[in-house]
């Protein structure tokens, strides 16, 4: 976990402080696991778990870097960001593209990738110019424009745990939480491939083809990390159907295949130069509504079990590993002012990324289905910053002058800090300021669920009000969304698992039986 060998002394006494780092790590997970257990219980929603952990590993932080072992400690608890990217990054992605509901997912996709792809974009750049402006009209330390835009990039990147963990416990809107959750996970790629491309730019002379080159650069990762993940999740939908593994003697077999085929899929596309998060997101999602069926039932509950098991530990030991190492890092707190407007420029950002994209959302989306202005209050409120901008601002350390790098990483430290505290800390008193708490039926996005979760699509009926070009590309939209549904139900389901057709002809059944009580009860089309 983060372990470095010490630089001096003997390998007696190395074994023995890697000893004790391990048993510190373990003692911290111990702390958060019943601490969270405690306020989950008793339903304060003032200190989410993700919160908990980062405050223990401020503190214990804080207290070894006032102690005589501050020199002994930072040899094996840094954080590493090739560690947290390659080993603590890949069970939380999966885990959280297993347990989607896939179908609001999907039926959101359209605005997701708007909000991570285009918002992103517009977030970014609007946060590195207004830092840049700030710089030049001297409120804060003046930073070259592409280095405000790198800057602008890794804040971009948004890491709703906190506030994702909530909505599970207050019972939120399911389009609503999967736009959330769907924009964190892409809107990091975006976020990488945006400051891995400024960082290019600020190392070569910067040209007119910049602005495409990012462009270029985001489609051709997003594509090639989508294609890499859909295709490793089917290659294991075939192994398991067909290879037989289903058998007693097998299972343990059947398991550890189920587990490497993630991870492969995410350093495949890494070694590929493409984005893990985006590979492994689709192979997981890909896998649960094909591999996962094709398993025999006891390695089904192992695989479920086992993937939140490893999630719950990734996820909490990265807080406790981020809150540890923010206090042991050196910072620079001269340039206040910096931080400050920083914080200010980050929120106006937002505002500008979510608002005006949703407005462009709502623009092609037929009325019932239009995102509310409560849902776009949440969205924005919803954009805390977390692990992903901690680990670029730490990489930019290395990347830019010392001195910049330092104000860069300083002021994502305290905006983590901050926003993970306070935000993640009033989600719930927002959740019922904005009325969106046990809103999980509210029929203003067109979806209705029955108590099985089941997904009745929305119906496009015409009204007088709306009888142009984009009412008919809706209805075109919706009829390739149909044409899909009918495509997997008849061909790459029956392809890829092992379902008989009895099994798919009563699924068909219970489905049309859904479909005609939720019509006769009106829920569509409100």
């Amino acid at each position: 976990m983060g372990i470095s060998p010490a630089e001096s002394g003997s390998p007696e006494k190395e074994q023995q402080a890697a000893g004790v780092g391990i048993l510190l790590q373990i003692m911290m997970l111990v702390l958060s696991f019943v601490l969270g257990h405690v306020l989950r219980r008793h339903k304060f929603y003032y200190l989410p778990e993700a919160s908990a952990s980062l405050l223990i590993g401020l503190i214990v932080g804080g207290l070894a870097n006032i102690s005589n072992t501050e020199t002994s400690i930072r040899a094996w608890f840094n954080f590493h960001e090739e560690f947290f990217f390659l080993f603590l990054l890949p069970p939380i992605i999966f885990q959280s593209g297993f347990s989607l509901s896939a179908k609001p997912f999907f039926s959101n996709f359209g605005a997701i990738v708007t909000f991570a792809i285009l918002g992103t974009f517009i977030a970014s750049v609007v946060t590195g110019v207004l830092v840049y402006l700030g710089g030049r009209m001297y409120l804060m330390y003046g930073l070259p424009f592409v280095e405000c835009l790198m800057f602008g990039a890794l804040i971009s990147a948004t890491d709703p745990v906190t506030v994702l963990s909530i909505f599970r416990e207050l019972g939120t809107d399911t389009s609503l939480y999967a736009l959330v959750f769907g924009e964190s996970v892409l809107n990091d790629a975006m976020a990488i491939s945006l400051y891995r491309t400024m960082s290019i730019v600020r190392k070569h002379a910067s040209s007119a083809q910049n602005f495409f080159m990012v462009i270029f650069r985001f489609l051709e990762t997003f594509v090639g990390s989508m294609s890499a993940g859909v295709g490793v999740g089917f290659v294991s939908a075939l192994l398991f159907k067909y290879a037989g593994l289903d058998v007693d003697n097998l299972q343990n077999l059947e398991c550890c295949l189920f587990v490497l085929f993630p991870y492969f899929s995410y350093m495949l596309a890494e070694g590929l130069g493409l984005s893990g998060i985006v590979s492994i997101l689709f192979t997981a999602i890909v896998m649960k509504h094909y591999s996962y069926s094709n398993l025999s039932e006891n390695s089904q509950q192992f695989v479920s079990d086992f993937f939140h098991l490893i999630s719950s530990l990734a996820e909490t030991f990265t807080f406790i590993y981020m809150g540890f190492d923010i206090a042991m890092e050196k910072h620079s707190w001269s340039h206040l002012g910096f931080i400050f407007f920083s914080i200010l420029f980050i929120v106006v950002a937002r505002a500008a990324n979510v608002f005006s994209c949703a407005y462009l959302v709502n623009l092609v989306r037929p009325v019932h289905r239009q995102i509310p202005l409560k849902h776009q209050k949440a969205l924005w409120y919803s954009g805390l910053r977390g692990a992903m901008a901690f680990a670029l601002a730490l990489q930019s350390v290395h990347d830019l002058p010392e001195g910049r790098g330092q104000i860069i990483f300083t002021a994502t430290t305290a905006i983590v800090v901050l926003s993970v505290l306070l935000i993640g800390g009033s989600t719930g008193t927002m959740l019922e300021a904005l009325h969106v708490v046990g809103d999980s039926h509210d029929g203003h996005l067109g979806e209705s669920f029955d108590v099985n979760n089941g997904y009745v699509a929305p119906s496009f009926k015409e009204d007088g009000t709306s009888g142009t070009g984009i009412k008919m590309k809706l209805k075109e939209f919706h009829k390739r969304t149909s044409s899909f549904t009918a495509l997997d139900r008849n061909y790459l389901t029956p392809f890829f698992t092992s379902q008989n057709e009895d099994d798919e002809e009563e699924e068909e059944a219970l489905l049309d039986e859904r479909i005609s009580g939720s019509e006769r009860g009106g829920f569509l089309g409100q």
